[in-house]
């Protein structure tokens, strides 16, 4: 009787409004209203992020992944949240690439989003990326005195207890109450596929030696500035990446830089001067 009142009851209200006399209003398609919309320009992509830079598709993309996001605050300490940080430092090395001009450039989220973590490194992917750097920030739990940033590159191995701690936490963002969002988050390894793609790891690496090289007495970098790990948002198999881990937000002294414009900007002159000098030795130039 309940299954059978759900599909009367509409049918029984309509019949009750017409013996009554009543009617219901329904705009007449054509005449009482326009419908508009916009539609994409041939050749655009579709669900991809903006492209900010030169309009010259043969000039290098560089994909900037703020991390976290949305429902995914990431780690917290000092009164601030990963997800604001890296937002802030992705947006200041994004307007520093575009304002030096030569380089095209695009952000995985420009606000407050959630992204599932196998959407970030797809981006990438699909939009033909030459590189790929997603930015976080880490917490140090109960340790003191730990700061500094470190870099990361994709591995099948982490290259330390504390790099497989890491990776264990970031590929955990897609689980809500243990229940994983995106099936292949647990297929990082099946990625690396026997590391066939040894040339682009190749070129992670590289990348990751110039950050720390530019950055030499100009960012803080962390003892073991050099780490590797199975990380699912680096799993893109033929674009170059790294994760950018920019130092401690329960550190006071790095969650003080991190969120200070100084620190935006330092960051942002180092950083695009290394990816500068990636692609100028891509190139050959």
């Amino acid at each position: 009787m309940q299954i059978w009142l759900v599909f009367l009851a509409p049918a029984l209200a309509l019949a009750a409004l017409y013996a009554l006399g009543l009617s219901i209003p329904v705009p007449h398609f054509g005449r009482d209203y326009v419908v508009r919309f916009l539609l994409p320009q041939a050749g655009d992509p579709v669900d991809l992020p903006t492209i900010y830079g030169p309009e010259d598709r043969s000039r290098p993309l560089v994909v900037i992944d703020a991390g976290h996001g949305g429902k995914d605050p990431g780690a917290s300490g000092t009164g601030l949240r990963e997800k604001t940080i890296v937002l802030g430092l992705a947006r200041a090395l994004r307007d520093k690439l575009v304002e030096e001009g030569g380089i095209r450039v695009a952000l995985t989220r420009e606000d407050d989003i959630f992204l599932v973590l196998g959407e970030r490194p797809e981006i990438a992917r699909r939009m033909d990326a030459d590189l790929f750097i997603s930015i976080h920030a880490d917490s140090a739990g109960e340790e003191q005195g730990v700061s500094g940033a470190s870099i990361y590159t994709l591995s099948s191995e982490a290259s330390s207890e504390a790099a497989a701690r890491f990776a264990e936490r970031e590929n955990s963002a897609d689980e809500i109450n243990g229940v994983t969002l995106d099936a292949q988050a647990g297929r990082v390894n099946d990625i690396l596929v026997e590391l066939s793609q040894r040339r682009v790891q190749e070129n992670s690496a590289e990348f990751a030696g110039l950050i720390v090289r530019e950055g030499q007495g100009r960012l803080r970098f962390h003892p073991q500035a050099r780490r590797s790990a199975a990380l699912a948002v680096l799993r893109a198999p033929d674009v170059p990446a790294v994760l950018y881990e920019s130092g401690y937000i329960t550190n006071p002294q790095d969650a003080q830089r991190l969120a200070s414009e100084e620190g935006r900007a330092r960051f942002a002159e180092v950083m695009a001067r290394a990816i500068r000098i990636y692609f100028a030795r891509q190139s050959g130039g």
